[in-house]
Formats: C-alpha cells, sequence, structure tokens
C-alpha cells in the first residue's frame, strides 16, 4: 500500500505473535512502527530484529491496562515520528477461563483491564492526534471468533472480545466521517503464546485461587488448539489486504463461517418469535431507530 510508505504505526503488544508480525508486515510496506509491549526482554528481541530489517522502530515497555503508560507512549512517538496513521490495538491476555464460579475479582479485572480498557485507552488517546491532522487513518482492534460467540467456560474473554467487536462496530460508524477507518481482527487459534499470558500477569492482579480441574482441563485444550493454529504470517498479510479493502471485520479462518451462521439464525428465529407474541402487537410497526449516515 503506497499510501502506508513513510507514515507510522503504533501497536500493542508488539514484542512477538500477531502484533510482531503486523510490525515487520507494516514495516515492508514502508511504515515507522512504535513497539509498545510490557514485557522488557521480549521486546528488545523484537526492536533489533525489525531494526535488523531496516525498519526505523521505536521501542516502549507499556502496561497497556495503564492510560497514563499510553499517553507517555504517544508522547514518545510524536516526538520520534510525528504523526500517528496507525493504531493497532492488539495486546490481550487469555484469562478468564473457568466456570461461573471458578474466577476471582483479580481475574475478571485483569481480563477487562487489558482486553478490553487497554483498547479503550488506546483510542482515547490516539484518535484525537489522529483527528487533528485529518489525513487517511487506520483503528484496527484486536479481537477474537469467541468475540462473535460466546465460548463456555471462557465467560471473562468472551465478553471483553466481545466488547471489542461492539466498540469497533460502533467507532466504525463514528470515525469514517473523519478519514479514520476502523477494522476489527477476529481470528480463530493462531501460533502465538497467548496461552501463556499470566507470565506477565501484572502483581495488582494477584491471585490466590487455585485452578479447578476443569479449568487445568480447558486450559491444556486451548494450549493445544494454539500450538496447532495457523502461522502469524498468514494473519499480517490478512490485515493488510483488509486495510486495503476497507473492511471492517477481519476473519483469518473462513471455516468458522458456521459459529456466525448459528447465531445470525438464532437471532433471526428470536426477532420471529417476537413477531408472533401477542404481547408485542403494540409494537410491532414501531419506528426503527437509525444511528448511521
Amino acid at each position: 500500500m503506497q499510501q502506508l510508505k513513510g507514515k507510522t504505526a503504533v501497536i500493542s503488544g508488539g514484542a512477538e505473535g500477531i502484533g510482531l508480525n503486523l510490525a515487520k508486515t507494516l514495516g515492508a510496506q514502508g511504515m515507522n512502527i512504535v513497539l509498545a509491549d510490557i514485557e522488557a526482554p521480549q521486546l528488545a528481541v523484537a526492536e533489533q530484529a525489525l531494526q535488523e530489517a531496516g525498519i526505523p522502530v521505536l521501542a516502549v515497555e507499556m502496561d497497556v491496562a495503564l492510560l497514563e503508560d499510553w499517553q507517555r507512549t504517544a508522547k514518545a512517538a510524536l516526538e520520534r515520528f510525528g504523526s500517528v496513521h496507525v493504531l493497532v490495538n492488539n495486546a490481550g491476555v487469555s484469562g478468564g477461563l473457568g466456570a461461573i464460579e471458578t474466577l476471582d475479582d483479580p481475574g475478571w479485572r485483569w481480563t477487562i483491564d487489558v482486553n478490553l480498557m487497554g483498547v479503550v485507552y488506546g483510542a482515547n488517546v490516539f484518535v484525537p492526534l489522529m483527528k487533528e491532522h485529518g489525513e487517511a487513518c487506520w483503528l484496527i482492534n484486536v479481537a477474537s471468533i469467541a468475540g462473535m460467540a460466546g465460548a463456555p467456560m471462557g465467560g471473562a474473554y468472551t465478553a471483553t472480545k466481545a466488547a471489542v467487536v461492539a466498540l469497533s462496530e460502533a467507532w466504525y460508524e463514528e470515525l469514517k466521517a473523519e478519514n479514520i477507518h476502523v477494522s476489527v481482527l477476529a481470528p480463530a487459534f493462531v501460533k502465538t503464546r497467548i496461552h501463556q499470558s499470566y507470565r506477565n500477569r501484572q502483581p495488582r492482579y494477584a491471585t490466590s485461587v487455585t485452578p479447578t480441574p476443569d479449568v487445568l482441563k480447558i486450559a491444556k485444550i486451548t494450549s493445544e488448539a494454539v500450538n496447532s493454529g495457523i502461522d502469524v504470517e498468514i494473519v499480517g498479510k490478512r490485515v493488510l489486504e483488509a486495510m486495503e479493502a476497507g473492511e471492517l471485520y477481519i476473519f483469518t479462518h473462513p471455516s468458522y463461517r458456521a459459529v456466525t451462521d448459528h447465531r445470525s439464525a438464532a437471532i433471526a428465529g428470536a426477532f420471529d418469535q417476537a413477531a408472533a407474541s401477542p404481547q408485542l402487537q403494540g409494537v410491532r410497526n414501531e419506528k426503527l431507530m437509525s444511528f448511521t449516515g
């Protein structure tokens, strides 16, 4: 994409996995890259890899769950490269596994603060900066196919990823007049280390809860699925393709359409039941409120 050359992308969770591959992919298009990540040693490795590839890079150690860290990252990015044109809200954790009663408050807070508030803070800080210069920009939020349909025994993770999908849909409509295109990436299993997210769990979210056998079983299944997932290189190429095409939803696993088709059919059926309900005869012809265009 010629329009990306010489411009700057900020990528959270950029030290490895999908984030690092997107950095390499966008860097190959001539972009400057700001890598932000909480894992300092791996961040240094990623920074060196981009430097060796001839990609202009700035590495910033950052906790996405802290607004002040986002503000510090923005200041550093502007000082080094000037205007920012792409924000990839990629950082996430696989917290929230287990039955309803097995996840404690720190577990919920960790998952929500990283997976959801990290996206909110990123947009809160960088979207105003994008609006200031008014040039074409991209906001890419990384959710999951789990955000398209509830995953049993994964309540907190599913809830945060569904929220990211909904936010992206709302921001897509809100920001298109500002020349900011919003996309939401919803992959299924990709070969990353997201199943080892606990290695970076911040001390303030420490828990004393011992994982139940059910949690350990789900963790094992998830680990096996991640390890047999698609290569991250495929994801980077797919995202670039979707950016050029202006796609809102970016899927990487076509076979998972069955998941959303099942949900769509269930929703359509529920509306049919509502339309046939004697209790709702008075609201059947209520005017539709539109929030778009």
